[in-house]
C-alpha cells in the first residue's frame, strides 16, 4: 500500500519546474520593461550557449563559428517578417530551417578537419557567413541590417507581444521547451554516443559507430538550436545586423558555456544568464566592461575549470561522500 501512495520522485520534480515556470511567467509579467528586456536576452543567449554546449561539451567540437546559424535564424525571421507573415511559428520554423541548411552545408566542410584545424575552419566559413550579410545589400539591408521588424503574432487572442513583460513570458517558454529539448537529446542513445565520441572516437569506431555522421548530426542539430535562438533575439529587438554573425558573438557564447560548465544542462544557462548581467553592470561603471569580463573568464578557468555548475556539483558530491 505505501509502494502505491509514495510520491514519484520524477512526478515531483515536474510538477516543482512547472510550478517555478509559472511564478517566473508571474514575476517577469510584472517586472519594468528594462530588467524585462535584459531577462529576455538572458533567454535567447541560453538558448544559443546550449546549442554550442551540444557540440563542444557532448561532441568534443570547439566552434567559433556559432554566430552564422545565430544570425541565419534571425535574418530568415526578420525577412519573413517584413515580406510574408509576422506569425511566430512561421518565423521560428523558416529560421530554424534556415540555420540548420546552413549549418548543413558547413558541417560538410568543417568536419573534414579536426583539432585545431576544426576550429579556424568554423572561424572561416562564420567570417563567409558575415560577408555575405555585410555584401547582399538587396536582401540583408548590408551594415544597415534588417529594421523595423515587428514584434510576432502568436495566434492567440487578444495577446499582445509589443510589451516586454509580454513577450518575456514567451522568451521564458521558448527557453523551458528548449532546454527540455536538450535535455532528452542528450540523454537518449544519441547523446550519450556523442559523449562516447568526445571521449574516444577512435574506440566508437572500432565499436562501428559512424564517428563523421553522428558529428554531422550534432553539427546541424546545433544549428538549428543557434537559429532558433537567433529568432526569439530578433523579434525582441526589430533588427538584426551583420554583428550578428561576428567572432564577437561566437565568442561570447563559447564563454558562458565554459563559464556555466560544459557538458551540464544547466551550465550554459547559468552562464548565459552570468555574462548577460555583469556585461550590463559593469558597462554602466566602465567603458573597458569587456576587460573585466576578460579577467573574469581567467579566474573561472583557474579556480574552477569545470565551470560554475561544475564546481557547485563537485563541491556537493564532496560534501556527501564526507558525510558519516
Amino acid at each position: 500500500m505505501k509502494a502505491m501512495t509514495r510520491s514519484n520522485p520524477s512526478h515531483r520534480g515536474w510538477l516543482a519546474g512547472c510550478a517555478g515556470l509559472a511564478v517566473a511567467a508571474l514575476a517577469g509579467a510584472a517586472l519594468p520593461s528594462y530588467y524585462a528586456s535584459l531577462l529576455i536576452d538572458g533567454f535567447a543567449f541560453a538558448i544559443f550557449a546550449m546549442s554550442l554546449n551540444l557540440l563542444l561539451g557532448y561532441a568534443g567540437l570547439a566552434s567559433l563559428g556559432h554566430a552564422a546559424y545565430f544570425a541565419a535564424g534571425a535574418y530568415a525571421a526578420g525577412l519573413v517578417s517584413l515580406h510574408l507573415s509576422q506569425d511566430f511559428w512561421v518565423g521560428m520554423l523558416a529560421g530554424i530551417a534556415a540555420g540548420a541548411f546552413t549549418g548543413a552545408f558547413f558541417g560538410l566542410l568543417a568536419l573534414r578537419t579536426t583539432g585545431v584545424y576544426f576550429l579556424m575552419n568554423t572561424l572561416a566559413l562564420a567570417q563567409i557567413a558575415w560577408a555575405v550579410a555585410f555584401t547582399w545589400r538587396s536582401v540583408t539591408g548590408g551594415d544597415d541590417g534588417l529594421r523595423s521588424i515587428k514584434r510576432p503574432d502568436l495566434g492567440v487572442p487578444g495577446l499582445d507581444l509589443t510589451s516586454n513583460s509580454a513577450y518575456f513570458v514567451l522568451a521564458l517558454a521558448t527557453c523551458a521547451a528548449a532546454a527540455l529539448l536538450m535535455r532528452a537529446l542528450t540523454r537518449s542513445p544519441f547523446g550519450r554516443t556523442l559523449a562516447g565520441i568526445r571521449e574516444s572516437a577512435a574506440r566508437m569506431d572500432a565499436l562501428g559507430y559512424n564517428v563523421w555522421l553522428y558529428k554531422y548530426l550534432a553539427f546541424i542539430l546545433s544549428a538549428g538550436f543557434a537559429a532558433a535562438a537567433g529568432v526569439l533575439f530578433v523579434y525582441a529587438k526589430g533588427f538584426v545586423s551583420p554583428e550578428a554573425a561576428s567572432i564577437t558573438v561566437s565568442a561570447e557564447a563559447l564563454l558562458m558555456v565554459i563559464l556555466g560548465g560544459a557538458a551540464t544542462l544547466s551550465g550554459p544557462i547559468v552562464g548565459a544568464f552570468a555574462i548577460i548581467l555583469l556585461s550590463n553592470i559593469a558597462s554602466s561603471y566602465s567603458t573597458h566592461w569587456t576587460l573585466l569580463l576578460g579577467i573574469l573568464y581567467i579566474v573561472v578557468v583557474i579556480v574552477a575549470p569545470q565551470g560554475i555548475v561544475g564546481a557547485i556539483t563537485a563541491s556537493s558530491t564532496r560534501a556527501r561522500g564526507a558525510q558519516p
